[in-house]
């Protein structure tokens, strides 16, 4: 298949807000592409590439687009994703240059549109509304099987691109191949938000609450004496993770699939920030010393095998049964579970106390759903707000296309009297907010490039953000974690908003002791 071809299908995905029509559009598409393909197809239309990584930032691509393009379409799925397994493998001196030229030559061959779907692909900003789960669908319709077990096979499979292959040229042949087996880690389960923890049990009921950790998402898996350590991105941090891998060896179960949450504690029992935990996932040499400067924690909450029983399928309170009974209590996340408000209320305000993140609330008998962000799992944290200046805005894809979207967000420089950009963010934002920021925005523009209109910092709107972490990126040295918009501020000047000092404070007592 032509590259072009699948450009306009991201295009006509982009287009329409409406589910079913992205189905289509994308199940038409995956059945006029050839077998050998189909993994790229699949991937691509996910925002994806199959190489996990390439090794170029933004900088690189935005240098490497040629300022003209080809007239006819010529490029093939094989093609590009040839190039770009040889841009991911391209290593040594003289490497960045390397890759800039390979990216040079796949961009001189594309045209205007296919240059445009390659450069959203790459920069990781292809928002086309076409979500893994709207893909599984569109896998099953193209197929021609039930939903139901696409998801199934791609939820032990650990993503779509092999189950998408296997769907449209076996069938449900093809499907039955996929199992939950050791040594190959699935995709985790998630959590939708819910403003409380009144919320929470209105919607489930009697339900399990549980700490939630700021840590690194883990899986175990254990086969006698072999264990390996998974990343919430599936791949193999068992060396990096030492006392873990030892922990989980020592249990005196034969065979166990475990997830859990892994973090750094500080002396007091309170945890460290989530940036303290990541550093041991970015050493490969001296892990002893780093063992001993910052050893980690493990707490599970969930088990999905156990001897050679798969228990994903069983409720909740049968798999958190059997976590009681193979671990030892402190392996095993503290857990309440209840119906009564008050109670939810107090375990909360104990976690938070601790210095974690809030509660997990899960209902009893749902099943593992791996990859999917279902209503039986909800999150409830405390959110910390900052008055921040909106400094520019991206124009939005797919239902919010000719919407200003993405928010660049500054905070109050007090020592220049200017703002000071500390990060993006396009969520909470409705229907009715994205018409009125747009007009807002425009009315306020002083300048534009392709996807960003720049304006007056004269707009302020109060953030909700997770925490503030140290991050390179930004010219104060500090990025906002997960934020997301609650309100403008209309009865704010920019001279109200929050300054840089605030946040340096916030990021303080968040970095406490660490």
């Amino acid at each position: 298949m032509l590259l072009a071809d699948l450009a306009e299908t991201s295009q006509r995905v982009a287009a329409t807000s409406r589910r079913l029509q992205k189905i289509d559009a994308l199940a038409d598409c995956l059945r006029r592409v050839a077998p050998e393909e189909i993994e790229i197809a699949a991937a691509f239309l996910c925002g994806e590439t199959r190489q996990s990584k390439l090794g170029v930032g933004p900088a690189l691509i935005i240098q490497a687009r040629p300022p003209t393009v080809a007239q006819s379409a010529s490029l093939t799925l094989g093609e590009v994703d040839q190039v770009l397994e040889r841009v991911a493998h391209t290593s040594g001196a003289g490497s960045l240059a390397a890759r800039k030229q390979l990216l040079s030559e796949l961009f001189d061959r594309a045209t205007h549109s296919e240059q445009e779907f390659l450069f959203r692909l790459l920069i990781g900003e292809l928002r086309q509304g076409a979500l893994e789960g709207v893909m599984l669908d569109a896998i099953a319709l193209a197929a021609r099987l039930p939903a139901s077990e696409v998801r199934r096979a791609a939820m032990v499979a650990g993503g779509l691109t092999k189950v998408a292959r296997a769907a449209l040229t076996e069938g449900g042949a093809g499907l039955r191949g996929f199992s939950l087996q050791l040594f190959h880690p699935v995709l985790p389960m998630l959590a939708q938000p819910a403003a409380d923890v009144g919320e929470a049990l209105q919607q489930l009921g009697t339900a399990a609450l549980e700490w939630k950790v700021d840590g690194a998402r883990v899986q175990a898996h254990k086969s006698g004496a072999d264990v390996c350590i998974y990343s919430r991105g599936l791949n193999d941090v068992s060396a990096a993770v030492p006392e873990l891998v030892e922990r989980v060896r020592a249990l005196d179960v034969a065979k166990l699939i475990l997830d859990g949450e892994t973090i750094a504690l500080r002396q007091d029992g309170g945890p460290h920030p989530f940036q303290i935990t990541m550093r041991r996932f970015g050493r490969r040499l001296d892990v002893e010393a780093m063992r001993r400067e910052l050893p980690l924690s493990v707490f599970f909450f969930d088990c999905l095998r156990r001897g050679d029983e798969d228990l994903t399928s069983r409720p909740a309170a049968e798999r958190f049964a059997t976590l009681a009974e193979v671990l030892p209590s402190d392996l095993v996340i503290p857990r309440l579970v209840t119906a009564d408000p008050a109670s939810a209320q107090a375990f909360f305000d104990a976690a938070l106390a601790r210095g974690h993140e809030g509660v997990m609330a899960k209902s009893l008998e749902a099943p593992y759903e791996a990859g999917s962000r279902g209503s039986s799992w909800l999150k409830v944290k405390l959110a910390r707000t900052l008055d921040l200046v909106v400094l520019a805005a991206e124009w939005g894809n797919g239902r919010r296309r000719g919407w200003l979207s993405n928010l660049h967000l500054g905070a109050r420089d007090s020592a220049s009297a200017g703002f000071v950009m500390l990060g993006k963010t396009f969520k909470g934002l409705t229907d009715e907010l994205l018409e009125w920021q747009t007009k807002a925005l425009l009315a306020l523009e002083v300048n534009r490039d392709t996807y960003t209109v720049y304006v007056r910092p004269e707009l302020v709107v109060e953030i909700a953000v997770n925490e503030i972490q140290a991050s390179p990126q930004y010219p104060a040295g500090l990025a906002l974690r997960f934020a997301r918009v609650k309100r403008y501020r209309e009865d704010k000047r920019p001279e109200d908003a929050d300054t840089l000092d605030t946040v340096r404070q916030m990021f303080a007592r968040t970095a406490h002791a660490a």
